[in-house]
């Protein structure tokens, strides 16, 4: 589902917004992925996707994009975030809650899932500070490194 330039969202203190990404945003998210900007091929390949497709949201302010997160409905025809990144310089600041309630906000099915490697401790914290419910454990996505899934309120 392609989120409208009109569903952007303004924090109260005004700092920074939330937006459907463009197509011409592709290139300025490879800066922020931090995977992307290591020269990988295929996250790259992956946003400029996402932001033809309509299924990335960004947060930016004046000095640019902050980060990014992208929702899609592949996984059993729910909503699932595929990819949350947020610009090491924004990290703390908020960027991934407010990315991540915008994706619940908009989801166009009855639920909402992610899921983060075990060894992701921030981004499981992010996750339970916003009320996600951890459901499930998958072995052998990541040798070492299980994948865990959570369920968005």
């Amino acid at each position: 589902m392609a989120l409208p330039d009109a569903m952007s969202a303004r924090g109260a203190d005004g700092a920074f917004g939330v937006r459907a990404a463009r197509e011409t945003d592709a290139e300025a998210l490879t800066e922020v992925d931090v995977v992307a900007r290591g020269g990988d091929e295929g996250r790259r390949a992956s946003i400029r996707r996402w932001c033809r497709e309509g299924v990335a949201i960004v947060a930016d302010d004046a000095s640019g994009l902050l980060g990014y997160c992208v929702v899609e409905y592949t996984f059993f025809e729910q909503g699932f975030v595929t990819m949350l990144m947020v610009a090491p310089a924004a990290r703390g600041k908020g960027v991934g809650r407010r990315l991540l309630d915008h994706a619940a906000a908009s989801c166009a099915s009855p639920k909402l899932f992610t899921s983060t490697n075990v060894s992701n401790q921030p981004m499981q914290r992010l996750l339970q500070r916003a009320g996600w419910s951890p459901v499930g454990l998958v072995h052998g996505l990541d040798e070492g490194d299980p994948e865990l899934f959570y369920l968005c309120p």
